[in-house]
């Protein structure tokens, strides 16, 4: 493949939109903000969009980083992003979501999990809260397993494993995600405390070790159906997920 001479011009446009965030094992570089329209529930509601990338290599020029992008192979690898709406880099109240990628749920609409559902609802939260942001977390697949091995574990669970036992027969922990990057990310965001949506308890230790103010949680169940009963009672009963009284489950 030839590759394309860069345009120096580009960096002028770029670089006042790239931010360098320096980590244990390197550093991150985040994109944004981007205006994005979304259709959301039959609205066009517009967030800022932010994508961010992983990179041993910490540098500040960022002309370097640049020139490396189209021999990285990134469309190959997995790269997570940011909506934020509303003032949420300064406002006093902001919520939040940290949501793990779900190909089946997001992508096609499966009723095997209540992803699908999270994610748009969630969504339709911040926008309703007026400030906050969501998280959308790329290499979170299956819980951590990725994708290939989540479609074995699907097979298994159609053989009477749950979801708990389908990962650990695979080898994998019950779950394997880690939010130390998006932390770091909201951190360079965001200093005032958030409020998290979520059902799932390690989300809030995370973010409470992390030393990030929080200022409450905000459950999120909901889209429950014959096709993910046992899915949403697994969490509850073997992941350890917040229930909270009439809207886990239907029981």
């Amino acid at each position: 493949m030839t590759k394309t001479q860069f345009d120096p011009k580009v960096l002028t446009v770029l670089e006042d939109k790239i931010q360098l965030i320096k980590t244990d094992k390197g550093a991150i570089y985040l994109v944004g903000p981007i205006k994005l329209p979304v259709s959301l529930y039959g609205e066009t509601v517009e967030f800022k969009w932010y994508c961010w990338l992983n990179c041993d290599e910490v540098t500040e020029d960022f002309q370097n980083i640049i020139n490396k992008l189209s021999s990285a192979n990134l469309a190959e690898l997995q790269q997570s992003s940011v909506l934020a709406y509303g003032d949420f880099e300064y406002g006093e109240d902001a919520i939040i979501r940290m949501h793990s990628i779900c190909h089946t749920g997001d992508i096609f609409g499966s009723k095997r999990c209540d992803c699908g559902f999270q994610l748009k609802q969630s969504m339709q939260m911040i926008v309703d809260h007026g400030t906050g942001a969501l998280f959308y977390l790329a290499n979170h697949e299956g819980r951590g397993i990725g994708l290939f091995s989540k479609a074995m574990a699907y097979i298994l669970q159609e053989n009477g494993y749950d979801t708990v036992e389908a990962n650990q027969a695979l080898g994998f922990v019950d779950d394997s995600r880690n939010y130390s990057d998006a932390i770091q990310v909201l951190k360079a965001l965001r200093s005032k405390p958030v409020t998290l949506i979520t059902n799932n308890p390690k989300k809030l230790d995370a973010l409470k070790k992390s030393g990030l103010p929080l200022s409450g949680r905000e459950p999120l169940w909901g889209d429950v159906s014959e096709y993910n009963q046992k899915y949403l009672e697994t969490k509850v009963n073997r992941s350890g997920h917040i229930k909270d009284e009439d809207t886990c489950c239907n029981d």
